[in-house]
């Protein structure tokens, strides 16, 4: 039996989830995990379901059928195979650790993803890069390249057919017209707890004010630096006793965890924008399952 998923969101009205539970039963469908979510403040309704088809339908047959009952309750949705793996390109600066975070994760298959390409400004990941048979793209960036630099970038993502691009501490500002092209579809790491730290300094900024708790926020990029919908956060504890550097150390593991979690729902559908909000359902069961150990 094959594995598929919806998504849909719309403006809330009775019968949508009896509407949808109705026309998967009709298809031979089996729902295996279900989550939903009405924003009593906007009106809009989030649904996310995973389910076996028992019968053998296609995903074609699936989305061609489930057009009455979308355009009856006029929604956005989205029907997709749980087992195909979505295409990323990770790019990455001189900060490595989110970077083999996530190669070690793709390589035991516990983020089901597939990196088509890395895109470094540096050459410090070129060899660790394609050992693991990923191609590198050393693609520099200054204020006088910066349109030729985002050009060559987005030409590895469409020669990829990448979905996604990672942002696994990126330290370059995005363009505003390539944040608006791929919107929805970059996801950065920012080694704060937002909205409080933005910008390039954050941990630093973080000690001249004597926090107690330091952490990272995983978001989509916009326009606004560091003002993106929030996916995924974390923290750590820090003490008068530490240093600033101790704060740089201390957050890469969080980084690192925390930016896989906001990968690992968005691959798997479970993230709607909602405004400047996102609403993030908890994890199908067995979706954080490894294929290998190690």
């Amino acid at each position: 039996m094959t594995s598929f998923a919806l998504r849909v969101q719309c403006q809330s009205r009775r019968g949508i989830v009896a509407a949808i539970s109705a026309f998967l039963a009709e298809q031979g469908c089996n729902i295996t995990d279900s989550a939903q979510f009405d924003d009593v403040e906007t009106g809009n309704f989030f649904m996310r379901m995973s389910f076996r088809s028992e019968d053998g339908r296609s995903l074609d047959d699936l989305i061609g059928k489930f057009e009455p009952v979308s355009q009856s309750f006029d929604m956005e949705a989205e029907f997709f195979d749980e087992a195909v793996k979505r295409k990323v390109v990770i790019m990455v600066s001189g900060f490595g650790h989110c970077l083999n975070d996530l190669l070690y994760r793709w390589r035991i298959g516990g983020l089901p993803v597939d990196i088509a390409a890395v895109v470094s400004n540096h050459m410090d990941y070129q060899k660790l890069v394609v050992n693991h048979d990923i191609p590198f793209h050393c693609i520099k960036v200054t204020k006088a390249n910066k349109p030729d630099a985002e050009a060559r970038i987005m030409n590895v993502v469409e020669e990829t057919g990448a979905e996604l691009i990672v942002l696994a501490r990126y330290m370059q500002i995005l363009s505003d017209d390539m944040c608006q092209k791929m919107s929805g579809r970059i996801i950065n790491i920012h080694h704060s707890f937002l909205p409080s730290f933005k910008g390039a300094n954050p941990y630093k900024q973080a000690f001249e004010r004597g926090v107690k708790l330091i952490g990272a926020t995983s978001h989509y990029v916009t326009a606004d630096l560091d003002e993106g919908p929030i996916i995924e956060q974390d923290t750590i504890r820090v003490t008068h006793a530490q240093s600033a550097e101790d704060y740089v150390s201390l957050g890469r593991d969080v980084e690192a965890q925390v930016l896989a979690r906001a990968i690992h729902a968005h691959i798997h559908g479970r993230v709607f924008i909602n405004g400047n909000k996102t609403v993030v359902f908890p994890p199908s069961p067995g979706s954080f399952a490894s294929e290998r150990r190690g």
